[in-house]
């Protein structure tokens, strides 16, 4: 069973900066894409960052210019960096990977509030 475990989330000023990460039990060269994806209540589930196997990367618009997804194959682990953040960026952040099924995390939680 895979197992992908986010951390990093919390409570943040906006124009501040938080660090996703999400630690997978099998390496992630196994994956054929992994991203990160964001819910409201209310609201389906969204793309915000995606990494291919060869490094490709590609981002929703609301959040270009502000987010980066990168990983770190030694420590099985994918990160979203979040600069610059907006109230609008609120939400449940969940870490999803893709190889012979679908992965998810169970998500952490990030609010952006003065």
């Amino acid at each position: 069973q895979v197992r992908l475990v986010e951390s990093g989330g919390g409570l943040v000023q906006p124009g501040g900066s938080l660090r996703l990460s999400c630690v997978a039990s099998k390496s992630i060269f196994s994956f054929n894409a992994m991203g990160w994806y964001r819910q409201v209540p209310g609201k389906q589930r969204e793309s915000v960052a995606v990494i291919t196997s060869g490094g490709i990367t590609s981002y929703a618009d609301s959040v270009k210019g502000r987010f980066t997804i990168s990983r770190d194959n030694a420590k099985n682990t994918l990160y979203l960096q979040m600069n610059s953040l907006k109230p609008e960026d609120t939400a449940v952040y969940y870490c999803n990977g893709y190889s012979d099924s679908t992965y998810w995390g169970s998500g952490t939680q990030v609010t952006v509030s003065s």
